[in-house]
């Protein structure tokens, strides 16, 4: 068992910045891919980003990539979204997951149903 909290989220305005972090616990002997998705209110969840557990593959979503950096310490069982110019329509609770698998393709890091391991969530609001 993998347990994942985030942190890091909170109030901003347009044009900010936040650096969201994930820290795992429990089993984390394990190698996990981690990845970040968020949910908008009253959209479905979305695909943000992955990265495999030996920092050589990211995947983003094409309408992120670019501006969202995905990164993690693998000393620290901790991965980070860093968000450079926020804007308001990436207000989202934002979550965290792990899996074992490994990717090759941003079509399989994409689909949620591939993570395990989920968090509950850390609430960005960027306001206009």
């Amino acid at each position: 068992q993998v347990h994942l909290v985030e942190s890091g989220g909170g109030l901003v305005k347009t044009g900010g910045s936040l650096r969201l972090a994930c820290a795992a616990s429990g089993r984390t002997d394990s190698s996990y891919t981690m990845a970040w998705f968020r949910q908008a209110p009253g959209k479905e969840r979305e695909f943000v980003a992955t990265i495999n557990w030996n920092n050589e593959r990211t995947y983003y979503a094409d309408s992120l990539k670019g501006r969202f950096t995905i990164s993690r310490d693998n000393a620290k069982n901790t991965v980070y979204l860093q968000m450079p110019s926020l804007k308001p329509e990436d207000t989202a609770v934002y979550y965290c997951a792990a899996t074992s698998d490994y990717f090759h393709t941003t079509f399989y890091a994409s689909r949620a149903t591939r993570y395990t391991y989920w968090g509950q969530g850390t609430q960005v609001t960027v306001s206009s």
